[in-house]
C-alpha cells in the first residue's frame, strides 16, 4: 500500500499507475477537478502565492489564476461562510482550513449552516462544499496545531466525513466528494504528506465503504488516517509471532461502514481500535459500542482501545510520541485481547 513498487505503465500516452507522494496526489486531485469543471475553485489561507501550508496547492495559482485560487484573510469563519454561500449559488468550492484546530473558528458555519441547511429548507437548498483540513500530530507543532478532532465532525448529521490514508484514496475521494450535494469534510493527516504509494488516476473509490487493508483470522485491528500505517506495522510484528491480524481502514467516518468492521469482528472474535483522538468520547468509543451492541455474543474478549493520552499534545518530540498511539501499544493491546503476554514490541 505504501511504497516501494514502481508499477507505472503507459496506456494511450497516460500513466495508468504511478508512484507519487500523498501530497502530490492531493494536489493532483484538486488540479484535475478544477480542469474538469469550471465551477470548482479553491480558497483558504496561503493556498495561492505560497502554495499551501503543506505545499498541496503549489502551482495551482499559475495554472488557474486568482479567480479560482483565492488567498483569504485569517478568518476561518468568514471564508468558510463564503464557501458555503458559493456552494448554494451553484459553485463547487474547495475550502482549505490550515489545521483542524483552526476549524473550531468555523464550527458555527460548518455545523449550524452547512450541515443543517438542506434539512431546514425542506430540501430546497443543498450545500455541495468540500472542506479540507490537516489533522493529527507528529511534526512537533504543539497543542494548537496537532489534535485529531475527526470524531467531533463525525458526530454531526448532515456531514460526510472522510479520512483518506492512502495515496489512492486522497486522490480518488475528491471527485465524488465534489459531486456530493451535501457538505464533505476531508481530513488529511500531516504525517502522510511525504508517504509514497501507487496511484491509478482512473480508479474509483466508494465513499460509503471501509477497506480491508490486511486479511487475518485472529484479531481485527480497526483504524483510519495516519494511525493506519502504525496499525499495519503492528500487524506485521504480530505475524512474526504467529498472530494474523485483520486490518480495517475505516476511511469514511460518517456514515460509518459498520457492516465491514462487524463482519471482520464476527470472523476473528476479537477487536482493537486505534484512534489518535482522545479516549474519552472518542470515535473508538462509538465503534466499540457498536461492536458490543451488534456482535457481543461473537466476542471472545473485551474490545480494546489504543488512543491518545488525555493531555494537550506536547511540543517536545519524546513527549509528543509518548502521547500518541504507537506500534508497541497496539501490539500489546492485541496480545492482551488474545490472552498473551510479552512478545514483539
Amino acid at each position: 500500500m505504501g511504497g516501494g513498487r514502481d508499477i507505472a505503465r503507459a496506456c494511450g500516452g497516460r500513466a495508468v499507475s504511478e508512484e507519487i507522494t500523498y501530497r502530490e496526489a492531493a494536489g493532483a486531485a484538486i488540479h484535475d477537478a478544477m480542469a474538469a469543471d469550471s465551477r470548482v475553485f479553491i480558497m483558504g489561507e496561503d493556498v495561492g502565492h505560497y502554495g499551501g501550508t503543506y505545499a498541496v496547492t503549489k502551482g495551482l495559482l499559475e495554472t488557474f489564476g486568482p479567480e479560482r485560487v483565492r488567498d483569504t484573510p485569517l478568518s476561518e469563519s468568514g471564508f468558510t461562510g463564503a464557501g458555503i454561500g458559493a456552494a448554494m449559488g451553484g459553485m463547487r468550492p474547495i475550502v482549505e482550513i490550515m489545521t483542524v484546530n483552526f476549524s473550531l473558528l468555523a464550527l458555527d458555519q460548518i455545523v449550524n449552516n452547512a450541515a443543517t441547511l438542506r434539512h431546514m429548507s425542506g430540501g430546497q437548498f443543498n450545500v455541495p462544499v468540500v472542506i479540507r483540513m490537516a489533522t493529527g500530530a507528529g511534526r512537533q507543532l504543539a497543542a494548537q496545531h496537532s489534535h485529531s478532532l475527526e470524531n467531533w465532525y463525525a458526530h454531526v448529521p448532515g456531514l460526510r466525513v472522510l479520512a483518506p490514508a492512502t495515496v489512492q484514496d486522497v486522490y480518488s475521494m475528491l471527485a465524488p466528494a465534489l459531486e456530493d450535494p451535501d457538505p464533505v469534510i476531508l481530513f488529511e493527516h500531516v504525517m502522510l504528506y511525504n508517504r509514497k504509494g501507487p496511484l491509478d488516476r482512473n480508479a474509483a473509490v466508494d465513499l460509503r465503504s471501509a477497506a480491508i487493508r490486511r486479511e487475518g483470522r485472529d484479531i481485527t485491528l480497526i483504524s483510519h488516517g495516519g494511525s493506519l500505517w502504525k496499525t499495519l506495522d503492528a500487524a506485521a510484528l504480530l505475524a512474526e509471532d504467529g498472530i494474523e491480524a485483520e486490518v480495517v481502514d475505516l476511511r469514511v467516518l460518517r456514515p460509518l461502514d459498520s457492516a465491514t468492521f462487524l463482519s471482520s469482528v464476527r470472523k476473528t472474535r476479537r477487536a482493537v481500535i486505534v484512534d489518535e483522538g482522545w479516549r474519552t468520547g472518542s470515535l473508538a468509543a462509538e465503534i466499540s459500542a457498536q461492536i458490543m451492541e451488534e456482535a457481543f455474543w461473537e466476542l471472545d474478549a473485551p474490545v480494546g482501545r489504543v488512543c491518545a493520552a488525555e493531555v494537550p499534545i506536547p511540543y517536545p518530540r519524546h513527549l509528543e510520541e509518548a502521547a500518541l498511539p504507537q506500534v508497541p501499544a497496539i501490539v500489546a493491546a492485541a496480545r492482551a485481547a488474545l490472552g498473551k503476554k510479552g512478545g514483539p514490541a
